[in-house]
């Protein structure tokens, strides 16, 4: 088991959470292919995004709804600064997983974190569990309480390419 599944694991565990993290055969990269992963709408998927500040440097969080994509100026409006994107590098090293498959706990470092009201249309939502293969099931009542996200109006629908 991975250094990040098992850190997911002890986040979920230590909030009292009792959800079976489930191991796809295929990778959860994206939105699509987790909601494939999961039998669920697009909708369902918490992506978790990373933008960091220019004026900071600092990393901000945003779970946002599978089909729907952050809005940099909206985004802004709430961290009271720029938005610019954050490398692979730097996401690593600050949270301790890999692109495809930040969870929205576990972290190595607490983040700032917004939730998409959209999120809180559906019972369960699922979320990467650290690994590119790892997902699991939450309510999204849940969610807000584990990850410390704000519920804001920060998305927008992604265009159909994405």
């Amino acid at each position: 088991m991975s250094k990040s599944l098992k850190r997911v694991i002890a986040a979920l565990e230590a909030a009292g959470i009792a959800t079976e993290v489930l191991e796809t055969g295929a990778e959860t990269r994206t939105a699509e292919q987790a909601a494939a992963a999961a039998g669920c709408e697009l909708d369902q998927i918490v992506k978790s995004i990373l933008f960091r500040g220019e004026t900071t440097g600092g990393l901000f969080l945003f779970l946002t709804a599978g089909g729907n994509r952050v809005d940099a100026e909206a985004a802004a409006h709430l961290t009271g600064e720029p938005m610019g994107r954050a490398d692979g590098m730097l996401v690593r090293q600050v949270t301790g997983f890999a692109i495809g498959g930040v969870a929205p706990v576990g972290h190595l470092s607490p983040l700032p974190a917004w939730a998409d009201p959209r999120l809180m249309d559906f019972s369960c939502v699922w979320a990467a569990a650290g690994t590119p293969r790892h997902i699991f099931p939450v309510e999204p009542t849940v969610l807000l309480r584990i990850s410390g996200a704000r519920l804001a109006s920060f998305a927008m629908p992604a265009p159909a390419d994405m």
